[in-house]
């Protein structure tokens, strides 16, 4: 990184760029001149790029050279340092050595995982926003190793305090099971695991942000991925006054090397754990994979990738049988027991993986445009999303039924585009919880190697009548009645047949 920096009095400077000689075409040079009657200060930041050559800064009789691989960052600023985007001197990381910052914030509140990425942005944010950090981390079941020594990596990175909440009784029961009711699949495969956990996660944030006094929120999401909208669609519908800061669209850091970099600058521990090869989300709905072999949607994952579930090829040679209580479209029971929805699923997720149930390797339409290849792993979700179908099977009309897989698609296209406290999709909620108001009873489903299948299904409710069904003659259905029906059914097309031929 190299910075040149020239302040006088003078009326015009000149800058001028030597370009090599390249390939035999001549060199040649750029002349840039800037006049103003007063003062002015003139920074230039070189960034590691494909310009080569050097520069040659001349004000009066004084000239400064810089050679190398690098291009030129001008910020130009009046005498009194008006312009607000001057920060002081800002190196390649977009950190900032001056008494100027981006803007000044009083306290943020940061989604915080003590990775890399979360533990740069804590000095990243002190030193560019002026600010105290609160790191928040939100378990929604990612597992105890992600959760340990998190508060000690917190504030070693200059968080002041970790705010740690437990969140999955509520992630289940107000946001998988509404989901799980309402039928909710994204192109056809995905059961919206990370889509359902970011609204409970920054809806948690917006309450720690009012119970601590800050004035933001920031979050570590990409610029290119799905989660951003989906943390600050939910800031913007619960406190519309939080300002939201998002690093990865700020800053330059590129890439692991340059964090790491920016790390040790600021004394910030690194995390030392094995950096895994796959961009992995965890809950306790799911675990998703991306990145490595599977950007190319041509190769079949490795067999070592999944960490939910084994093997179909490997489960147990013998099926297993499972009862799924629901009661009015939300599950309520295992095996007869009764259980709370986060313990509920987390059985299920044991008793799935076991058999190799949930894999889905689908590629997917981002919200941001791209498409994208994603492997999920959601055991307990696919068996609970299969007892759900098969009772409504028993329990709602086919009008009923069709209007409902049809809402189905808005409500999954809402909640995966981070709309979850839209009104649109409340409204939806509400229809969804009136019509399965009946769709309780259990269901038996068979568990083998990687399959779920029904066994039986009952309900109270049930539509289904035997003694209508029955092929058997019976007091409610004539079958000497479907005549006169098929012929007034068929009415229209036989309508339109007799026009075509003339009758």
């Amino acid at each position: 990184m190299a910075q040149l920096q020239a302040i006088g009095a003078c009326s015009s400077s000149k800058i001028s760029f030597h370009r090599p000689r390249i390939c035999g075409t001549p060199a040649y040079r750029d002349n840039i001149c800037y006049f103003k009657k007063s003062n002015f200060h003139l920074e230039v930041g070189a960034r590691s790029s494909g310009f080569c050559g050097h520069v040659n800064i001349n004000q009066n009789s004084r000239q400064t050279c810089v050679t190398g691989n690098k291009d030129i960052q001008f910020v130009l600023a009046d005498e009194k340092g008006t312009d607000p985007t001057l920060s002081g001197k800002t190196d390649v990381y977009g950190s900032h050595n001056g008494s100027r910052l981006r803007g000044k914030l009083n306290k943020v509140v940061l989604a915080y995982s003590g990775g890399l990425d979360t533990s740069v942005i804590v000095p990243w944010l002190r030193e560019n926003y002026g600010c105290e950090v609160v790191c928040f981390t939100a378990d929604v079941g990612q597992g105890v190793m992600e959760m340990d020594g998190l508060e000690r990596k917190a504030k070693a990175s200059g968080a002041s305090q970790l705010v740690v909440k437990d969140l999955k009784e509520e992630f289940v029961r107000d946001y998988i099971f509404p989901c799980l009711r309402a039928g909710a699949v994204y192109e056809r495969k995905y059961l919206l695991g990370t889509s359902m956990a970011r609204p409970v996660i920054a809806k948690a944030m917006v309450d720690v942000a009012r119970e601590v006094g800050a004035d933001a929120v920031s979050h570590g999401c990409t610029g290119k991925g799905n989660d951003q909208v989906r943390f600050e669609l939910t800031f913007f519908a619960l406190n519309p006054e939080l300002k939201v800061v998002a690093p990865w669209r700020e800053w330059e850091i590129t890439g692991r090397e340059d964090a790491i970099e920016y790390a040790k600058k600021h004394n910030v521990p690194v995390p030392v754990s094995k950096k895994s090869i796959y961009s992995r989300d965890r809950n306790l709905w799911h675990l998703s994979h991306e990145g490595d072999i599977l950007e190319d949607p041509a190769n079949e994952p490795k067999k070592d990738m999944y960490m939910m579930t084994v093997d179909p090829e490997d489960a147990p040679n013998e099926p297993e049988y499972v009862e799924i209580g629901i009661n009015s479209g939300m599950p309520v029971s295992l095996n007869g027991k009764e259980l709370s929805p986060a313990s509920l699923l987390s059985e299920l997720n044991e008793i799935g993986g076991k058999h190799g149930i949930g894999r889905v390797d689908m590629v997917e339409n981002r919200l941001v445009g791209m498409k994208s290849r994603g492997i999920y792993e959601t055991p307990g979700g696919t068996i609970l999303w299969t007892a759900a179908r098969e009772l409504e099977s028993l329990t709602l009309d086919r009008e009923t039924m069709q209007v409902k897989d049809m809402l189905a698609l808005k409500y999954a296209e809402l909640v995966y585009a981070g709309r979850w406290f839209d009104p649109l999709r409340q409204s939806m909620d509400a229809f969804m919880q009136k019509i399965t108001h009946t769709t309780t009873g259990s269901v038996t489903l068979k568990l083998y190697k990687g399959s779920v299948s029904l066994a039986s299904r009952k309900s109270p409710y049930s539509l289904y009548r035997e003694d209508i069904s029955s092929f058997e003659n019976g007091l409610i259905y004539n079958q000497a009645d479907a005549a006169g029906f098929i012929r007034l059914y068929g009415l229209p097309t036989r309508v339109r047949a007799m026009l075509e031929r003339g009758i």
